[in-house]
């Protein structure tokens, strides 16, 4: 393909090309060259449908969609030479056409305009995006599941503000990330099924005056419908603007879990092991071994969410219908996306190769008075105090325990009974993590029978 020193698409309207700034300003080749299989996929579906409303002959239809499949393939070989001079992959794909078929890709172009066209790329592009991600989050899930399986009556410590709280189960906890993540897929089907309207045909902001059927392209690409309303077709950008928002949210979840990842796998917690696949070492300190996979997911949502803000932003003011300022949604969204999937494949990755270290989960599950709860209800249940009572009682008992320097289980009854004189030995039955968790078994709780019954409603619902 040659290159031009103007723009000829333009028509007679200009009569020289912009100069060198204009050029580099205007020109989006440099990025959404990314989208040359939407545009040729749309622009074969769009020849064909002129060809069957009789726009036109069926033999230009017939060279236009071959000829398209030429550009395509050295566009994937490596053999196409872009221009600036030519704007964006839509100019780009046509002027190369008309080299390989001449006078009837001047046809192509019927019924449509750049602005419809760019919009029907665009949401093929993100369309695929979305299927991307909704792969990576079954893969996370079901990594988690197994995970969770596993573990389900493996004791560990639960928190709050980063305090021990009460014992759970790491299934338990590997569940916690399958609900998250679960929201995610909901989320990302939920937008791909309401983006998924063809803005084909809307031309360039008012439809058109040739006799096209918008409902066979659509149906051609992969849409359930056409866009109903030919200014909101072409100026439309939520369906990016939703992508950016569920890719935000969910970076915010495999933020999350890269933290606990990190302070899991330190010397001072030993709760995991990562694989070597997923860690680095230190350019000085030998002994080092550092979860750098995972600080990177924890960084990503940076980096996504701010492209989510950068496109709020180009798109507030926008007037109907289309604007120039829409040239910038493509770079923010590109950039996402790249960084979710990798961030998504990254997380699998070490789901699925981690280690948990089951005897640190539970030393650690019965540190910090865990089973303090427990206590307090044991008096509720079986002495009948108020649990505002019981609470007292219990903190009065956890203050004992932390002047002697041990556990609430190393207590003597004597001690106990110090404090309320009604205590019996029964108490110990409930100072152990295993039992403590074990007796959880409400709903959604974290008792082993309960991990085990919502890994098996997960796997039913995937």
């Amino acid at each position: 393909m040659t290159d031009q020193s103007s723009n000829q698409m333009w028509g007679g309207r200009f009569a020289a090309g912009p100069d060198a700034i204009m050029e580099a300003i205007n020109a989006s080749i440099g990025f959404d060259q990314r989208m040359a299989a939407q545009d040729i996929a749309g622009s074969r579906a769009h020849a064909a449908m002129l060809a069957a409303t009789g726009v036109i002959t069926d033999s230009d239809a017939q060279a236009i969609r071959e000829g398209l499949l030429t550009v395509l393939s050295e566009i994937q070989n490596g053999e196409f030479q872009f221009s600036t001079a030519l704007e964006d992959i839509h100019m780009n794909v046509e002027a190369r056409l008309k080299e390989v078929i001449g006078e009837p890709a001047g046809r192509l172009h019927t019924g449509r305009s750049r602005n419809d066209q760019v919009a029907t790329d665009f949401k093929l592009w993100v369309r695929d995006q979305f299927d991307a991600a909704e792969s990576g989050l079954l893969a996370l899930i079901r990594a988690l599941l197994a995970q969770a399986e596993a573990g389900a009556d493996w004791v560990m410590p639960g928190f709050t503000h980063l305090q021990v709280a009460q014992p759970v189960t790491w299934g338990h906890h590997m569940m916690a990330y399958v609900e998250m993540f679960g929201r995610d897929l909901s989320r990302v089907r939920d937008a791909r099924a309401r983006m998924n309207e063809s803005p084909l045909g809307a031309a360039a902001l008012a439809g058109t005056s040739f006799p096209i059927d918008r409902q066979m392209t659509a149906e051609a690409l992969g849409f359930d419908r056409p866009a109903a309303n030919s200014l909101d077709a072409v100026s439309d950008r939520d369906f990016a603007l939703e992508f950016l928002s569920t890719a935000s949210i969910c970076a915010v979840h495999l933020s999350r879990f890269a933290e606990e990842l990190v302070i899991w796998s330190s010397a001072q917690f030993r709760f995991v092991t990562l694989s070597d696949r997923f860690s680095t070492g230190s350019s000085i300190m030998p002994q080092k071994k550092n979860p750098d996979a995972a600080e990177l997911i924890r960084a990503k949502v940076g980096r996504i969410y701010g492209a989510n803000t950068a496109l709020m932003m180009v798109m507030k003011g926008l007037p109907l219908a289309y604007s120039k300022d829409m040239q910038e949604d493509k770079e923010q969204v590109f950039d996402a996306a790249d960084n979710w999937m990798l961030a998504l494949a990254a997380m699998e990755g070490m789901v699925k190769d981690m280690t948990a270290n089951r005897e640190s989960l539970a030393a650690a599950a019965g540190s910090g008075f865990s089973t303090a709860t427990d206590l307090a209800d044991w008096l509720v249940r079986v002495l009948g105090l108020p649990f505002r009572d019981a609470h007292h009682v219990t903190g009065s008992l956890v203050a004992m325990a932390e002047s002697k320097g041990c556990d609430l289980s190393d207590l003597t009854l004597e001690d106990m009974q110090s404090v309320h004189a009604d205590i019996t030995d029964n108490v110990y039955s409930v100072l152990t993590v295993e039992n403590s968790v074990n007796s959880r078994q409400s709903y959604g709780g974290t008792a082993p029978d309960q991990v085990r019954a919502q890994v098996k409603r997960w796997k039913a619902l995937l």
